[in-house]
């Protein structure tokens, strides 16, 4: 057999083994596609076992969030007591334009922090926190563990410009309702009242899409109770 024709074999023979070798891996690649999509739709159901997971999936990667004041002030404690004392009889008879409850007494609860100060989940705002009798458990701070069915938590807040400038913002108000409420939220209605008294959003009700993003954020801490804190800086004393 001369050589030539040895080498044409010996190219056939490789073209062949080439062929099958690539159909081999088409086949493989083919039989893998189906146990893919199937994990894919797996993890999909996973989480919607999950509906506080499936919630943060699908938020978007920018999420909505509170309207930012562009030049906040840098304020003491002392400076931001004395504005919001000037501010808050204002600020409560403008949320109270709402007609929700909660706006006509929440300054006499419980306020657990020394003075008002600057949240950056808030919009860069001063806030204030306050709980109602039965939420007192929220002044244990990170140890209040669940709150009873009927635990208020309110957050008014003002705004100062590096200006001089001050403003009202709005209301935030966090209620435990009863069970199965709202599986996701851990059964928190999330309110927010503008500052121009109206009722912005709400859990399960008006303007709940504007609300959304309370969800999301407090999501983060749902192992304790979906409640985010009075910084150390600025809380009083734990009570008992």
């Amino acid at each position: 057999m001369s050589v030539h024709v040895v080498a044409f074999a010996a190219a056939v023979f490789m073209t062949i083994a080439s062929a099958v070798a690539t159909g081999v891996a088409a086949q493989s690649i083919t039989a893998a596609a189906p146990d893919q999509e199937a994990q894919y739709f797996d993890d999909e159901l996973d989480d919607l076992d999950e509906p506080r997971r499936a919630y943060r999936v699908q938020s978007p990667a920018e999420p909505n969030r509170h309207d930012r004041v562009q030049n906040p002030a840098e304020l003491t404690a002392e400076e931001a007591a004395a504005i919001y004392n000037d501010l808050a009889d204002d600020l409560a008879a403008t949320y109270a334009l709402s007609g929700d409850p909660v706006t006509a007494g929440y300054r006499d609860w419980q306020r657990f922090n020394a003075a008002p100060y600057k949240s950056m989940t808030h919009g860069r705002r001063y806030v204030n926190n306050y709980a109602n009798e039965i939420a007192a458990r929220y002044g244990r701070y990170e140890a209040a563990g669940r709150l009873p069915v009927g635990s208020v938590v309110a957050k008014d807040s003002f705004v100062v410009t590096d200006d001089g400038a001050t403003g009202p913002g709005p209301l935030f108000v966090m209620e435990k309702m009863a069970e199965s409420f709202n599986y996701v939220t851990g059964d928190w209605r999330y309110s927010m009242i503008s500052a121009t008294g109206e009722l912005l959003g709400r859990t399960n009700g008006q303007g709940a899409d504007r609300v959304e993003f309370c969800i999301s954020c407090h999501l983060a801490v749902e192992d304790q109770d979906h409640l985010f804190f009075v910084p150390e800086e600025a809380r009083l004393a734990p009570g008992p």
